[in-house]
């Protein structure tokens, strides 16, 4: 499992260590905001098109040399900047690193629901998403110390050495899963099954969770620059978000194994949290700032490992790369609509109103859940 691991905490590091220094130390490259924008939607674009298709292709052949492939060729695409050093080459290399990505995430999460047994897949998940979150916390950090030392080529280079380790530790390590053997599948057939409740309603949390996530990443510092905050203090709560959501995870997980928490009331009060850390960023000052961020961290940290598990246990062993590479989908749009969602309505009306905008949208679904059950109850 620890090679799994080591590849979440790739794609999470590798994600967030760039994309939080590409404005200021990629020289020559970076010449506007648009073309920031444009560096930033590469990765994010990739995974977007790219995550169903190599799920698909590790129900087929096997999800063990999808991810070896996928992390010999992030290695390679970070050694083409770190080698190249040129602005078409950035280009480049950050396309290769959101293709590649797209390939080994999908294929970790199948590897983790495979070669653990049903019992313990909360567990599994949660310690997968602990060492991912563990790299989105870490890769703007020592991503910016990196850079510091060294450029950005030295931050590309680290990443070159790390997807290539992982990729020889995973080569090692992880036991050759074959596929299943599977019923023929008719886009109809994949059409009914992803619009089946088992599979929407654990995607569409995992996706809430990941918007309210992108969310206080990108926009609590924008409230504390407003309320007068330095950048230590809101580095911190950026900080205390992404601890949170990755202590998180792991007790989520033996919670749900251990029958002290089942998913649909895991992935309620997730939602709720997460919501009620939104309320809390409308409060001015220091206090809201970090109390929001907790939540927000804490929900979104409740309900990733439930939404896993519950997608392993409704799929066929067969189908699972299908399912998680979807999964993943339906989380890089939420990543993305989030905070478009309270960009527009911050926009129009204030930061506020664009946390209460998106707040509103996460209490909503359980709330709708409560008053569905006490109507068939009565």
């Amino acid at each position: 499992m620890w090679p799994l691991y080591a590849a979440g905490f790739t794609t999470a590091f590798g994600a967030h260590g760039i994309a939080a220094n590409l404005g200021g130390h990629a020289a020559g490259a970076v010449t506007s905001l648009l073309v920031l924008g444009g560096l930033l939607a590469l990765y994010d674009g990739a995974e977007v098109f790219l995550k169903p298709v190599f799920g698909t292709l590790a129900d087929r052949v096997g999800a063990r040399p999808v991810l070896l492939g996928g992390l010999v060729a992030f290695a390679a695409a970070s050694a083409l900047y770190a080698l190249a050093d040129s602005p078409g080459w950035l280009w480049a290399a950050r396309l290769g690193q959101g293709a590649a990505a797209s390939a080994f995430s999908p294929s970790a999460s199948a590897l983790v629901a495979r070669l653990n047994p049903a019992a313990r897949h909360g567990r599994a998940f949660g310690s997968y998403g602990f060492h991912k979150s563990i790299g989105y916390t870490l890769g703007p950090l020592l991503g910016g110390v990196l850079v510091w030392a060294g450029g950005l080529r030295l931050l590309f280079a680290v990443l070159a050495v790390l997807g290539a380790a992982v990729a020889g530790w995973a080569a090692l390590a992880v036991p050759v899963v074959p596929p299943l053997p599977k019923a023929r599948q008719t886009v109809l057939d994949l059409a009914r099954r992803l619009a089946d409740p088992a599979f929407l309603v654990p995607t569409s949390a995992l996706a809430a969770a990941t918007a309210a996530l992108s969310v206080g990443v990108g926009f609590l510092p924008v409230s504390g620059r407003a309320a007068g905050l330095g950048t230590v203090a809101t580095g911190a709560a950026v900080s205390v978000l992404a601890a949170c959501a990755a202590v998180m995870q792991p007790w989520a997980g033996r919670a749900r194994d251990d029958g002290r928490l089942t998913t649909r009331s895991g992935i309620a009060a997730g939602l709720l949290v997460t919501a009620a850390g939104l309320g809390c960023a409308m409060l001015p000052g220091l206090t809201g700032i970090l109390l929001g961020a907790a939540l927000i961290g804490a929900g979104t940290g409740l309900i990733t490992p439930l939404g896993f598990a519950a997608l392993a246990a409704a799929t066929p062993a067969g189908r699972l790369g299908q399912t998680m590479g979807a999964a993943e989908l339906g989380r890089e749009l939420g990543d993305a609509g989030g905070p478009l969602l309270v960009a527009v309505v911050a926009s129009l009306t204030t930061l506020t109103h664009g946390y209460a905008a998106l707040g509103t949208l996460l209490a909503l679904a359980p709330a709708l859940a409560l008053v569905r059950h006490r109507t068939r109850t009565r």
